[in-house]
């Protein structure tokens, strides 16, 4: 079971920790251990654990002084955690990741790998967002995407989104008459929801539209996600009817395809003519320079792209093969006269169709 808790749900109003939150945690997830379950922690929160120290009142804007707040809250946030779970007879062992350690193969089997072993060692992986060297990022929400995505790369059986908010609403819950979503199928459940605001505490960088997103990403890989508040963690986990629940999907879209579609932000756009897109789209081929009528945007060799239509609709993203710089020459030949012409290094697609996703 994969656990993602957000800033606003284990520290201050003022900045800090809140020991008493943090306990609370621990203490549920530390049952369900005892039951048998192996138990992964994503856990938002280093940002804002580095407020106090560094005496600045709120979150700062600039990357700058973000870094460096998560450079020293990143290690009273494990400390923290270490002693809670030590309680319990529990070790932790931590785990930074970024976005590339989700999509890069390499990266992508690394991060597999430890968590693996990690859980195999008895030991509870508190996975988070690696803050401190971060630019792209540092963003809205990437917590609630990163929480998801590990649930893919341990094979989880359930996702838990926790935050200060105990479930969706079809309107403002804190307002009369608005009322719970508890289960979501498919998207027409979600029809009117509320899935926008921020956490109460004003700390975290998620509201409730990056779990939402968070939850479509984990229940489309087939794993169900409960969207719900820290202070029912216990219940939750218990499986008590709170929050709302996202069943998983009967097909099951690889994790990396689920980022590239989800997750992922394009670096630039690849424009292609109509046969380009009827095989890229309906017959789910790679993308050959041959199809490719204008680059935008400076990217290089691995970054994803977006792929448009002649009209200029995105109909899909992939990771490309090329850099922006190295693209134009190539538009619109055939792999095999570019291999002839230029060597056997240019007989390759622009997007290998296994690094591809088709975007609705």
């Amino acid at each position: 079971m994969v656990v993602k808790v957000g800033s606003s749900s284990i520290t201050s109003a003022a900045g800090g920790l809140d020991g008493e939150r943090v306990d609370a945690l621990v203490a549920a997830l530390a049952q369900r251990r005892r039951r048998g379950s192996d138990v992964v922690l994503v856990s938002s929160g280093a940002i804002a654990a580095g407020l106090a120290p560094l005496r600045l009142a709120k979150r700062p804007r600039d990357l700058a002084t973000l870094q460096a707040a998560a450079s020293v809250g990143q290690g009273l946030l494990l400390a923290r955690y270490a002693d809670a779970f030590g309680a319990h007879g529990l070790t932790v062992g931590q785990v930074l990741l970024t976005q590339d350690d989700v999509v890069r193969r390499a990266h992508y089997r690394n991060a597999e790998r430890t968590l693996t072993r990690l859980l195999a060692l008895g030991v509870l992986p508190i996975v988070n967002e690696n803050d401190t060297v971060a630019t792209e990022e540092i963003r809205f929400g990437d917590n609630d995407r990163l929480a998801a995505h590990v649930a893919h790369l341990v094979r989880a059986d359930a996702l838990v989104l926790l935050s200060d908010v105990d479930s969706v609403y079809d309107g403002d819950p804190g307002k009369a008459g608005s009322k719970r979503i508890a289960d979501v199928r498919t998207d027409s459940d979600l029809a009117g929801a509320l899935v926008a605001g921020v956490g109460a505490a004003g700390l975290g960088s998620g509201g409730m539209t990056t779990k939402v997103e968070a939850a479509r990403i984990a229940s489309a890989g087939g794993i169900p996600a409960l969207v719900t508040s820290a202070a029912l963690v216990s219940d939750a986990l218990a499986g008590t009817d709170v929050g709302t629940l996202f069943h998983a999907q009967p097909r099951r879209t690889a994790a990396r395809l689920l980022w590239l579609a989800h997750a992922s932000s394009p670096q630039g756009r690849l424009h292609l003519d109509q046969g380009a897109v009827a095989a890229v789209v309906d017959r789910r081929l790679s993308l050959l320079p041959a199809g490719v009528v204008r680059v935008e945007g400076d990217f290089t060799a691995g970054d994803p792209v977006d792929l448009c239509a002649p009209h200029g609709g995105v109909v899909a993203r992939g990771l490309v093969n090329y850099d922006s710089g190295e693209l134009p020459p190539l538009l619109g030949r055939s792999t095999r006269d570019l291999a002839s012409e230029l060597g056997p290094q240019y007989e390759r697609e622009v997007v290998h169709r296994d690094d591809l996703v088709v975007l609705p």
